[in-house]
């Protein structure tokens, strides 16, 4: 049966939210400015350029340079130094394509580019050098093919980019294409976008979620408890109400997160909110985010810490991708 939902339920029932990736800030010197913050160590010509929409800028702390959210999109010419071990393409994704815009790394799941582009760009974003250019993307995906003939591949997610910068109309376009697909029984969502514009969580977004033969699961990734406020609240609501399993998947990143008191209010504050949390991500080793990195023991012990404050339930497993493995590595706590 079709989950109704009232249409007074919903926050948003329009295109309203390209408005707000239009208007989203490019410039580093404009989010400083904004901010009331010194540009000492930001790169205002970065390769890999600033986005950050006006709705995640406004949960940032004006002149605080630390600030969480802003250290997550803030473009540091740290980025420019070269290190050992930091890689173009660090987790080999090229070695797993089965045609453009489909990657297959595990067995029974693939990996579809569902769109090109983000909402935001986290500068630790292990695809900040993909290749998008030789994966075609847009509105026909003619190589589900190599999907439709598999047997084994039970689950796809959709990923990117980001899918939910795919408007309304052609992404029910790709989900009624793979929803037809017999022997897939699950699609998964990985987006940012509702958390930096949540005005995506249209009522037609709602609408496409509750209505699906597979098993729906949107997975948000969200990595400080200071994101979930304001208008995000509400599209976590609606989400919620589509009858979608949400889920949370985070980066463990130095001077952000890499804090148990932290970790335990994201992770609470996520349930209050409808979300499981569901992976705590070691950061891949791409150029330029050598800043980022925290050590494998540090997140041991930081997820041993979380576990012994905090309801098994909401404690993440801690992951780290290794090319050729079966499957994400999981990492024991100390």
């Amino acid at each position: 049966m079709a989950l109704i939902i009232p249409l007074k339920q919903i926050p948003w029932q329009s295109d309203a939210w390209t408005v707000e990736l239009a208007n989203a800030i490019t410039d580093p010197r404009v989010l400083l400015q904004r901010l009331s913050i010194d540009p000492a160590d930001v790169d205002v010509a970065p390769e890999f350029a600033l986005r950050v929409p006006e709705s995640f800028v406004a949960r940032m702390r004006m002149g605080d340079a630390a600030d969480p959210l802003l250290r997550q999109v803030l473009p540091l010419l740290e980025e420019r130094r070269t290190t050992p071990g930091y890689e173009l393409d660090p987790l080999a994704e090229s070695a797993a394509t089965l045609a453009p815009g489909v990657i297959q790394k595990y067995f029974g799941r693939a990996l579809l580019i569902a769109a090109p582009v983000c909402a935001v760009h986290c500068r630790y974003c292990f695809r900040r050098s993909f290749p998008y250019a030789a994966h075609q993307h847009a509105l026909t995906f003619p190589n589900l093919g190599s999907i439709e003939r598999d047997p084994t591949i039970t689950e796809v997610i959709l990923s990117g980019g980001d899918p939910l910068m795919l408007k309304d109309a052609p992404l029910a376009r790709l989900i009624e294409r793979l929803d037809a697909i017999d022997h897939l029984r699950r699609l998964r969502i990985h987006t940012r976008v509702p958390v930096v514009i949540p005005q995506r969580v249209t009522e037609e977004l709602i609408a496409l979620l509750a209505n699906r033969r597979t098993r729906i699961s949107v997975v948000l990734h969200i990595n400080h408890p200071n994101e979930i406020a304001g208008p995000f609240v509400d599209a976590l609501a609606a989400l919620a109400r589509s009858g979608a399993t949400l889920l949370n998947q985070s980066v463990l990143l130095a001077g952000i997160n890499d804090n148990v008191t932290v970790l335990d209010e994201l992770s609470q504050r996520l349930f209050d909110n409808g979300v499981l949390p569901y992976y705590l991500h070691l950061p891949d080793r791409v150029i330029g985010t050598q800043h980022f990195e925290v050590t494998e023991a540090v997140g041991r012990a930081l997820v041993a810490q979380l576990t012994a404050r905090i309801p098994g339930y909401l404690v993440p497993r801690l992951v780290r991708e290794v090319p050729g493995l079966a499957a994400k590595q999981v990492v024991p706590p100390a």
